[in-house]
């Protein structure tokens, strides 16, 4: 069994992440904590709705109930990008030269480096957002699918229609497809890079005895693993046409245990696969290879992190039983 270094906290933890080797985890009740040298705390929000690290800076970026959205540095230091009063702020998304995006209502917007504020209204309620990796381009799920929007220009959005409440969107790592969640149990997702004036293909991924609340990109972006049933479904992304026609694989299945988070190594085909009993495992894809990383303990895991160098997993449970798992030890 590797080395464990546990963090027991009041409260459900939201998120966690590594800024350098130091792991940040994010309390819903709008702390931050984070273990370097021991536990300090840094107050954020009042009432903290999100948190995500900004994979373009060494920062995290932060929506709460207060209606800001701010940015979190590896110091602890923290600035404020937007405020709205009086909105909650539960979708945030970082992009390329510092842009931010958030949504509250039916508008998204995204605020870049010099101050100027970009709006983008949809018809309905925005419920995900997140940035193309290439260009300055964001997404913005929707109720019925999802609108793609330049940032630079005033040219009409490209609409993905898909019937259904999609909650949650993200690009693969070479931006050839787009995936959502959705409100019943199953992911969609449209394939991107068709010639100009073609239209993007579609994509369904069903079959989940419950809804997907976790996705991970594998690192060259030729896997997409999910929750949602008692084994990690993982999606194979490595063709042109993504997982059309094709079995997902499922990894580390265990009898009705619902697997409720996942996350990939930053560098080798290796997924941490976290269970609504807190229990963590270690799956390689080339064989399937399982490695207890963690026994059951109290809560479901929420969100797991690997350090930048993959030798540290950070995890968080909904009961605030968090910790660092040593892998190299």
């Amino acid at each position: 069994m590797p080395t464990v270094a546990p963090l027991d906290l009041d409260g459900h933890i939201l998120a966690v992440e590594f800024l350098g080797d130091v792991p940040f985890f994010a309390n819903a009740a709008g702390t931050l904590h984070r273990l370097d040298g021991g536990e300090k705390v840094c107050e954020a929000h009042q009432g903290m709705l999100t948190c995500i690290r900004d994979p373009y800076s060494e920062s995290l970026i932060s929506g709460g109930e207060d209606g800001k959205v701010l940015r979190i540095a590896a110091d602890a230091g923290v600035s404020e990008i937007a405020n709205a009063p009086r909105k909650w702020i539960s979708q945030v998304a970082a992009g390329p030269q510092g842009a931010v995006a958030y949504a509250y209502g039916k508008s998204a917007f995204v605020h870049l480096s010099n101050g100027d504020t970009k709006e983008f209204t949809e018809e309905r309620t925005v419920e995900g957002l997140a940035f193309a990796p290439k260009g300055m381009r964001i997404a913005a799920a929707r109720y019925n699918g999802v609108s793609l929007h330049w940032v630079g220009m005033n040219a009409k959005p490209v609409d993905l229609e898909w019937k259904g409440a999609h909650t949650g969107v993200t690009f693969s790592p070479d931006g050839n497809f787009l995936v959502t969640t959705m409100q019943e149990n199953a992911l969609h997702g449209w394939k991107l890079d068709a010639k100009p004036g073609a239209e993007a293909r579609h994509m369904r991924m069903t079959g989940y005895p419950a809804k997907v609340k976790s996705l991970s990109w594998s690192a060259k972006g030729k896997w997409l693993a999910s929750s949602g049933a008692p084994a990690a479904i993982v999606w194979p992304f490595q063709g042109k046409d993504g997982p059309m026609g094709k079995a997902p694989l499922e990894l580390g299945t265990r009898a009705n245990i619902m697997a409720t988070a996942v996350k990939f190594h930053p560098a080798e085909d290796i997924l941490a696969i976290g269970f609504i009993d807190g229990m963590i495992l270690a799956v390689r894809i080339a064989d399937s290879k399982e490695a207890l990383i963690r026994r059951p303990g109290r809560g479901a895991i929420t969100a797991m992190s690997w350090s930048k160098n993959g030798k540290l997993l950070a995890f968080a449970s909904e009961a605030g039983d968090c910790g660092v798992v040593d892998i190299s030890a």
